[in-house]
């Protein structure tokens, strides 16, 4: 089951390794030939009378030479690496054998994570037949269990004596020893690293190939950076502007749509006042048909037109008769006195007033 209680320990020393190796495989040998201060390992494996070198860069350490061990042997190797200029930037590695070097693992509590150099310096004795003095020793962290509160290592050892002759040999040849190992625990260069050599026999190389290496190395890691981030913060700089031309542009569009709608309203109200007016005759058209209809004996005193509908009064020797006239049109209909018919006293003509409908205009 999983554990959400469990603290997280986070090495950025171990990730930051991690992060380089994975890094390497995107850049090109030829590069890394360039950027790196060291190129490739000369292994060095020595027995009691004689020395196997073998130099591994990429693949499988590839056997070089085998001398002995001895000062012609020295002279011979220091004269093979100087030939050419294959192994002048390789890391010069002592790989030690069973004569040389021992490992024992051992378990201590949680709490010695924190200096285990220390703590197995203090109690080396104990667990060995040699104490600091006598040995050289190295801790290499194999597991941390925080469930058990314990933490298990590989303690590495070689007696000092054995080792010190061999370094002596070699640096009296020239040679400089990077690292020491033993070939029975493995030894990988970035994480879980250790070496059995003191960092006071450690080649030290020169300051200035190191300070163009650091910045050749920056230099890759600020442009790997911006190839990543480069392209997005461009992307997302495009995307801005094309979302603040879309709202500029949906803005426009709003105001297009409300323009449109209030033409469409215009439009559609002038279309009703155009066919409505088209539907109904003019006053002049009336007044013509009326005069057409009517006798000249009759005559009209008032004459009005609304909503379709006339109305008109007015004096006719026989109003009664205008009724009849009125409906055999064919531009009237429904007919009828509003007002009851009257005799004028001073004319003798009947007075009438009179309401009709008008038919619409044919389309």
């Amino acid at each position: 089951m999983l554990n959400l209680d469990s603290t997280i320990n986070l090495d950025f020393k171990k990730f930051l390794d991690w992060w380089g190796r994975e890094l390497s495989f995107l850049i090109p040998e030829k590069l890394k030939q360039i950027i790196h201060n060291q190129q490739g390992q000369l292994i060095i494996r020595p027995s009691d009378d004689k020395l196997e070198v073998s130099f591994q860069a990429n693949g499988d350490p590839e056997p070089v030479a085998e001398v002995q061990r001895d000062a012609s042997g020295l002279a011979e190797l220091k004269a093979l690496l100087e030939q050419g200029g294959r192994f002048d930037k390789a890391k010069i590695v002592i790989r030690l054998n069973d004569q040389y070097a021992i490992a024992r693992e051992l378990v201590f509590p949680l709490a010695a994570a924190e200096n285990l150099q220390q703590v197995v310096a203090y109690e080396l004795d104990r667990y060995t037949p040699f104490n600091p003095e006598t040995a050289y020793f190295a801790v290499k962290l194999l597991e941390t269990n925080k469930a058990s509160g314990q933490v298990r290592i590989m303690l590495v050892l070689s007696p000092k004596d054995k080792t010190d002759v061999l370094y002596e040999e070699l640096t009296g040849s020239g040679l400089r020893p990077d690292l020491v190992d033993y070939e029975s625990v493995e030894n990988n260069t970035g994480v879980a690293h250790y070496n059995l050599l003191p960092e006071a026999l450690r080649h030290k190389p020169a300051i200035l190939p190191k300070l163009v290496h650091g910045g050749l190395w920056g230099a890759l890691m600020v442009l790997s950076i911006a190839v990543l981030v480069l392209p997005v913060w461009w992307q997302n700089q495009t995307v801005s502007e094309l979302r603040s031309k879309i709202e500029d542009i949906e803005r426009e569009a709003q105001e297009v749509d409300k323009l449109q709608a209030e033409m469409d309203a215009l439009i559609a109200q002038t279309r009703q006042l155009i066919d409505k007016k088209r539907g109904s005759p003019s006053l002049v058209e009336l007044l013509n048909v009326l005069s057409a209809l009517i006798k000249d004996d009759t005559w009209l005193t008032y004459f009005h037109y609304t909503g379709g509908r006339l109305q008109f009064q007015g004096q006719s020797p026989s109003a009664s008769t205008l009724i009849a006239v009125l409906e055999e049109s064919s531009q009237f209909a429904n007919a009828r006195f509003v007002s009851p018919v009257t005799q004028d006293i001073r004319s003798g003509l009947e007075r009438f007033q009179i309401t009709v409908d008008v038919k619409p205009r044919r389309q």
